[in-house]
């Protein structure tokens, strides 16, 4: 029996070609809710963030953000957190520095970014979010850097930091993060939280950060506009995004 569901954002419940959450999606979250089914949030974003995005309609439970390194429950109140490592904060704060790449800072009440570019502005518009605010290091703890690039340029310019693993998101754009860390590592501290087993969870997402989730879920699912990668590893394959994939998923596996 499913008692949670953990969703992406971008891609698996946010369809930005449609400026926002597709109607099908957000009454069938609303249905498995009533159900008694929890919802949360499972993403690369920070929670400030998912404030400016078209979610108002959506209530959940608990979000795991910045690929894990954050948990919140319902109420925003901290259940875990992974930080960035100092050795690997240090090289990344030089890249921040040098202002040769568009680089992001992501702390607990904050992101800033060093410089902006017309790589961030599409990037940017493309998952309909605003352009990050231009800011400076003070000091404070790092728990992700998003760099504007393609993954194999960032793996060269980032790519010998031992303690953080990169993914992409974007075509153009990659978050780094702890290998302490992770959706599915956090994922399993929502659930003993939550008293719930790991059978007991679907997970859905389209990118390569979901790729952890989906194989720890007792049903992982991919969205059928999601990289091939992730179908692979997917226990199953709804639609698109845009074309009802979540209620679908739901209808299949007899939570609606």
């Amino acid at each position: 029996m499913i008692k949670a569901v953990f969703l992406d954002i971008d891609g698996t419940l946010i369809a930005h070609e449609q400026g926002g959450v597709p109607e099908s999606a957000g009454t069938a979250l609303e249905e498995i809710r009533r159900r008694g089914v929890l919802v949360f949030a499972s993403t690369g974003r920070h929670i400030l963030e998912l404030k400016k995005l078209p979610l108002e309609n959506v209530t959940f439970d608990g979000y795991v953000t910045l690929t894990g390194q954050i948990c919140l429950d319902g109420d925003e109140n901290l259940i875990c957190e992974t930080a960035i490592e100092k050795e690997d904060v240090d090289r990344m704060l030089h890249i921040f520095n040098q202002c040769e790449t568009p680089v992001v800072i992501v702390e607990k009440g904050r992101m800033y970014i060093n410089f902006v570019n017309d790589h961030v502005r599409r990037v940017q518009k493309a998952i309909s979010s605003p352009v990050p605010v231009v800011g400076i290091y003070t000091g404070n703890t790092i728990y992700q850097f998003v760099i504007y690039a393609r993954k194999k340029e960032a793996l060269e310019i980032a790519g010998n930091l031992g303690g953080c693993v990169i993914t992409s998101w974007n075509p153009e754009a990659v978050d780094v993060t702890s290998k302490k860390a992770g959706k599915a590592r956090g994922i399993r501290r929502m659930i003993e939280k939550y008293g719930i087993r790991q059978d007991e969870i679907m997970a859905f997402g389209d990118g390569e950060n979901d790729i952890d989730m989906i194989e720890f879920a007792g049903i992982g699912v991919a969205m059928g506009n999601a990289e091939e990668e992730v179908k692979r590893r997917a226990d199953y394959v709804t639609d698109d995004v845009n074309k009802d994939g979540l209620r679908k998923a739901f209808e299949h596996f007899g939570l609606l």
